[in-house]
């Protein structure tokens, strides 16, 4: 498969923008360290799980393998933080704080703050499990990710995605009251 197919492909899907933090170093010299990405997924709810996967030759996955960390949901308005943890620093540099299980950014849309869960091989990325332990939410609009630029949330479709239908979040996603139908193909005809 040409790599840089796949990478065109997974980039048709947007994603939000997030800074993993953690602390780096033993901890006498513990460090917070950052990275940007865009490969987060929440997971469970019970217990409460999110993954972020990082490329293997990353620093972060060194600091990451058994150690807290947190997700942190860039704001619309915080591209220079993406690129700064994406390794184009930023002066001053984006200011970090002591979080609940591992530094934090200042201000940011959300942050899930984990304990680690589990790792994983993902092939040239290294998967991350935490298990959140803290919350922040803020009402700030999400940076996203698409086709390898940065975007903002357009305006509000006018059509709801939810009304009727069985992955309705006021119900459930999948729940154990949702029937499941096979998909059917209709006979096909043989002339006679």
């Amino acid at each position: 498969m040409d790599s840089r197919l796949m990478r065109d492909v997974f980039g048709a899907f947007a994603t939000g923008v997030t800074v993993v933090t953690c602390a780096s170093g033993d901890e006498a010299e513990a460090a917070p360290h950052g990275a940007t990405v865009t490969a987060f997924t929440p997971i469970s709810l019970d217990p409460p799980l999110c993954q972020v996967a990082m490329t293997r030759t990353s620093k972060a996955c060194q600091f990451l393998d058994g150690r807290s960390f947190a997700v942190n949901i860039l704001a619309q308005d915080q591209v220079d933080e993406a690129w700064h943890f994406a390794g184009r620093p930023t002066y001053p540099a984006p200011a970090v704080v002591d979080g609940p299980a591992a530094p934090v950014l200042e201000r940011a849309a959300a942050t899930i703050s984990c304990r680690p869960w589990a790792t994983y091989d993902g092939g040239d990325h290294l998967i991350f499990i935490g298990e959140v332990v803290d919350v922040n939410l803020g009402d700030e609009a999400p940076l996203l990710f698409h086709r390898s630029s940065f975007k903002s949330l357009g305006p509000r479709l006018h059509a709801s995605a939810w009304l009727g239908c069985s992955d309705d979040p006021s119900t459930g996603w999948f729940d154990a009251e949702t029937v499941f139908m096979p998909l059917t193909r209709p006979l096909s005809s043989t002339p006679a």
